[in-house]
């Protein structure tokens, strides 16, 4: 019998619960835009990754604060 892999894990949301949006339509705790934050659930799990290692923390840097 072979071994079976696991399933991959669901990317999970990045909402911190602090949900307001800031003057440049970036919400205050994850760094998602609006749009993104509505269409998170219709994105594949590898925009959702994409969002998550690439994106997000460019934006919380570019803020200043650390991803």
């Amino acid at each position: 019998m072979f071994p079976t892999a696991a399933p991959p894990k669901p990317v999970l949301s990045p909402c911190t619960g602090v949900c307001r949006l800031d003057d440049a339509g970036y919400c205050e705790g994850c760094h998602r835009s609006g749009a993104e934050i509505a269409q998170w659930l219709q994105f594949t799990d590898t925009q959702r990754r994409h969002l998550m290692h690439v994106v997000l923390p460019q934006r919380a840097t570019a803020k200043g604060e650390s991803a």
